[in-house]
């Protein structure tokens, strides 16, 4: 078994508030957990209204499907144009 992590900072230009953020950062966990069905919580910059850090946790029986799953979530965020990711970080541990 492999559990994965994945950490991705982001900047939301468009707030202008806290409300702004949690609004946006609300919606984008959504869509993150209905589509790939991954653990997910606001970690980081918890009182900045324009940064946020986001944590995932995955667990495969592969460590390339991790990979895989990981870039495909950056890849979604990405996609979505309501923030950009400013800095990813990642892990794999293998547990026996």
């Amino acid at each position: 078994m492999f559990i994965g992590i994945l950490q991705i900072e982001l900047f939301i230009g468009e707030a202008q508030s806290l409300k702004d953020k949690r609004r946006v950062v609300r919606s984008l966990v959504e869509k993150v957990r209905n589509r790939f069905n991954v653990a997910v919580a606001e970690t980081g910059r918890l009182d900045s209204w324009n940064y946020c850090g986001l944590g995932f946790a995955f667990v495969s029986n592969e460590a390339g499907h991790l990979d895989s799953m990981m870039n495909s979530v950056v890849n979604f965020i990405e996609s979505q144009g309501s923030c950009e990711v400013t800095d990813i970080s990642t892990e794999i541990i293998p547990y026996e």
